[in-house]
């Protein structure tokens, strides 16, 4: 045992200076990270999606019509940025992306509603954007259905109603909804707490694979693993734990912008979150060996462990949930610990969940870091036989 912790301490020695000597390394594990996160921090720093344009085409043009478009342009999300003349030009104004929605208020609209007959109006929405569009449509449906009632509300006063006898008569069921978790609907709560992992993770998958795949290339690996001692386990573990450290560290930096900049609360543990960052770095960093072992290849190592980085995105739940996928794709989103993660985070940051619930996914991402004991024999030969080097 003391002398696989002496030969663990050589690599590590011997990796640390490799780490000091090649900029390349400092690119990847810490400015390319920071930077990335900082680009979020920026990006979602509104938080909400607010002022998105719309162009409104007003065809009876009196005081209510006027009315209803100004209560439309109040929401928080729609922004009225032209009056058009006909549908056509609203057609063009979309296609070319000037506007996501054009509203229509038929002639008449006035006269129909003093007349005491329905009318109504038209809503054409881009349907492009899912998360716009279903605000956009929101909002708009919201203020329609607020000015019809000050209308209905009026006509009922007029009736000799009271302001609570007529609102009771017009609402018998009043629906209240209670956002429990992000009550403002932040977007920067919830993207920002994903897209700042998923490049984390990146950036450990590219340096694991740059690590071990750059001894491959410049025929170095048997250098590696004779200061090891012979010990592939030994070479392995000494190569890793720096990098492990410093990837910890610059996660830390990621929290600090997340907490402190981006302003997401901390409902839940914090000592969880740092135990589920260090088993993310970690499960990532073992598939990274695993890749490299079995391919044996630079390029195609960082190409494959690139691809497989991203598409833990797709899985993870964040863009549709997992729930709903077609059953054998809720089993494969569990290859990737990044689904594990975002659960973590969602639940310790938004939800505040006791950290005994997150525990089942503390475990699952533990499992890939036995990934490496099932390629030591494969790492040992690549790393060993010359057969494998000096591949790109």
């Amino acid at each position: 045992m003391r002398g696989f912790l002496l030969h663990t301490l050589a690599v590590m020695r011997r990796e640390t200076a490799r780490l000091a000597r090649q900029p390349m390394y400092v690119v990847l594990m810490i400015v390319l990270p920071v930077v990335s996160f900082s680009f979020f921090a920026l990006l979602f720093g509104q938080g909400a999606i607010r002022n998105i344009p719309i162009a409104v085409l007003d065809q009876d043009n009196t005081t209510l019509s006027r009315k209803v478009i100004r209560m439309i342009d109040e929401t928080p999300t729609a922004l009225v940025a032209c009056g058009i003349q006909d549908m056509a030009e609203g057609e063009r104004l979309m296609r070319e992306g000037k506007v996501v929605a054009v509203v229509l208020v038929p002639p008449f609209f006035e006269k129909s509603i003093l007349s005491n007959t329905q009318t109504h109006l038209e809503n054409y929405v881009s349907g492009t954007n899912i998360t716009v569009n279903g605000l956009l449509s929101k909002d708009i449906q919201t203020a329609v259905t607020t000015f019809s009632a000050g209308i209905q509300l009026q006509l009922l006063m007029k009736k000799g109603l009271t302001e609570h006898q007529a609102m009771a008569q017009l609402m018998p069921v009043r629906f209240d909804k209670h956002v429990l978790f992000n009550p403002h609907i932040n977007y920067g709560y919830y993207l920002a707490p994903s897209f700042m992992p998923m490049m984390l993770m990146i950036f450990v998958v590219m340096t694991t694979i740059f690590a071990i795949g750059t001894e491959l290339k410049n025929a170095t690996a048997r250098d590696w693993v004779e200061t090891a001692g012979g010990s592939i386990r030994a070479a392995l573990l000494g190569k890793v734990l720096p990098i492990t450290v410093v990837m910890f560290l610059v996660s830390l930096v990621m929290m600090i912008i997340n907490f402190k900049i981006v302003g997401t609360p901390l409902n839940g543990s914090l000592a969880v979150l740092l135990v589920g960052t260090l088993l993310f770095i970690l499960g990532y960093q073992s598939i990274s060996v695993l890749i490299v072992s079995l391919l044996a290849n630079l390029r195609l190592s960082l190409s494959i462990g690139g691809g497989y980085s991203v598409l833990a995105f797709t899985f993870s739940g964040l863009t549709f949930p997992v729930m709903a996928m077609w059953e054998p794709m809720q089993w494969v989103s569990r290859i990737f610990p990044f689904t594990f993660y975002t659960d973590i985070f969602v639940d310790q940051m938004l939800r505040g969940t006791p950290w005994v619930y997150s525990l089942p996914d503390l475990c699952y991402m533990a499992l890939f870091i036995v990934l490496p004991l099932l390629c030591l024999p494969r790492l040992k030969r690549v790393a060993t036989e010359e057969k494998f080097w000096g591949r790109l």
